[in-house]
Order: C-alpha cells, then structure tokens, then sequence
C-alpha cells in the first residue's frame, strides 16, 4: 500500500522524522517488528515493545525490522524490568536511534542513552515526573491517562486533565495517550496540548500485532466498563474482565496483602492471556477505548484512517456526523 500525506510538520514529526504524529505504542506481547515496521511504513512511528522478550529476542525483532522498513522506529523499554542492561546494549549495538522507556526513573539511563546519540522519551502519569524527565534531559515525554490499558499511574488522572497540567508544566513536546484510538480523539488531544499522540489498543486490534488472535477477538468485542484498573497494591494494571480479574476483585475485596495477590498473579499471566490466548484464566491488559473498537485491519490502514479522520475533524471540528472508529 503507498502512502501520501499533505505536508504536516510539527516538534514531533522533526524530532522523529516521520510524516505524522501517530506513535504506536510499545506493548507486551503485541507489538513486535510486524507491527512496528508497518506502522513505520505508513508514516507513524512503530515502537518495539521490549518488556516481553529476551535480549536475543530483542535483537533478532530489531534486526528484522531493519530489513522491513528503511523508515524510523523505536524500541520501548520499562525501566524496572529484569536484564535491563542487556536489553539496552542490544538498543545501543542495533544502532536503534529512539527509545521510549517507562515504569522507571528516567534520571538512570536517559544520559547514557544520550551519549550514544539517541532521542529519549519517557512516559509518564503526572506533571511532577514530566518534569523530572524533562530535568533529566528526556527530548519528549508520553501523558499518559487513566484510560489507558496495561500498566498505569497510581494518580489515576484521566488524560482530559493531564494533557493541560503536562502541556503547561513542561516546554518539551507532549505525546498524549491513553483513550484514544480515533481521529476525532486525536485532533481533540493535540487542542489540549499534545503534539502527537501514542496510541496502543487500536494497533493491538490489527493484523500484525503479534498478540493471540482471540485476544483480538476479545477486544473488539469490548464494551463500556469491560476493563477496570486492578492490583494497586502491586502495580496498577487496567485489565479486559474475566475469570482471573474476578478472581483478583475478590481477593481485593477481602483486604489480600501484597504476598497474596503476588501469589495469585504468579508467573507469565499475560503471556498466558494476551500470547497464548487463555482468555479467562491470562491476564488481559487493554485499555477503555476498546469500547470503541469493532474490527481488525492492517496497520497501515488504521494509520491512514486516523489522519484522515483528524483532518476532517480539523476542518469541521463541531460537526455532528457519527465518528468513523478505524
């Protein structure tokens, strides 16, 4: 498929070179070098989500998205995540030249990543750590809401309310995400303050998202309040509801301490749900937008679809047609 975009430039689409400011984001057991390098071809950046492979894995996935595309891509790292060191000599050997790291002090690898001449971006659930990442020398940070799936702030700040307070608290370019997988979403994101937007459900509900085809299935079939935020005692966690989510309310519930509910998470649950496909006993991170998701299409396709969505909005930004959900 060939793509064309009228010539768009803003912070974002410069620092990354891309030709629109739609990030796909970085997300275990979804978003592996398929994914990215077609997101990248179509003119967004694809992000390789790190936090589910081993170091070979990374490498063989980076090197694999190389051949695929000769367009700009990006690894995700979560900071707090197990051989940290190895994951991030395989970015800096790769020559990856972005990388979007989470869950983590940005203060502890942002330089290093800068020495080795790439651009960083952190993501983030508040003012105060945009702040620190911009401190830090981070180039951009991701505002993250509370609408958004998988792992995320303890604040719980929906992403209405933080794209302002980051947009005014930082002169570095703000990504928003978190609840958005539409054109008309987006165009209503950057007149908050963002300059991009990173966007994870939508692409986990395309053709080359590496997660289990039943996963996909489940997503879509989505509907309002089929996810809620889980397990604060550990890492909060939004989660599609199921056998294992009733499982952890009821524990909640009962006041189970962290001892418990690490017991009951255990080992490869969301491999479980999200790659293998277990939907009632794996976990199932995604975010409150699948509500709005009803299909599975190439990843190109969604790329293309949101921008011309939001130019449309750009256009006639009151008008009353139903939104397009790509």
């Amino acid at each position: 498929m060939n793509y064309f975009y009228p010539m768009f430039s803003n912070r974002i689409t410069q620092l990354f070179g891309i030709e629109v400011p739609i990030i796909q984001a970085g997300m275990i057991w979804a978003s592996g070098w398929k994914l990215a390098s077609a997101v990248s071809k179509a003119g967004g950046l694809g992000i390789i989500g790190a936090g589910s492979m081993y170091p070979d894995t990374l490498r063989e996935h980076i090197q694999k998205c190389k051949a695929a595309t000769t367009k700009p891509f990006a690894v995700n790292v979560p900071l707090l995540y197990p051989d940290l060191d190895k994951h991030i000599q395989v970015i800096i050997d790769e020559g990856v030249k972005i990388v979007f790291t989470s869950a983590g002090n940005p203060k502890t690898w942002t330089q290093h990543f800068k020495q080795h001449g790439l651009t960083v971006v952190h993501v983030v659930s508040s003012s105060k750590f945009a702040i620190k990442a911009q401190e830090a020398g981070c180039d951009a940070v991701v505002a993250e809401g509370f609408e958004a799936g998988g792992h995320n702030g303890r604040e719980e700040t929906t992403t209405f309310v933080l794209l302002p307070v980051v947009s005014g608290a930082v002169q570095i370019p703000v990504i928003a995400a978190g609840g958005i997988a539409t054109g008309r979403q987006m165009l209503a994101a950057m007149v908050l303050g963002a300059e991009g937007v990173q966007i994870g459900t939508r692409f986990v509900a395309s053709e080359e998202a590496s997660s289990h085809a039943a996963f996909k299935q489940a997503v879509i079939h989505a509907g309002e309040g089929d996810t809620q935020l889980m397990l604060k005692k550990l890492t909060p966690v939004r989660l599609l509801k199921n056998k294992f989510f009733q499982e952890v309310q009821l524990a909640e519930a009962r006041g189970a301490d962290e001892a418990e509910l690490k017991q009951i998470l255990g080992r490869a649950r969301a491999k479980l749900g999200m790659y293998e496909g277990g939907l009632e006993e794996g976990e199932l991170e995604i975010g409150q937008v699948s509500a709005l998701v009803k299909d599975i299409l190439p990843a190109g396709q969604i790329v293309q679809d949101i921008w011309e969505e939001f130019t449309a909005a750009l256009q006639h930004p009151l008008a009353k047609e139903p939104q397009k959900v790509p």
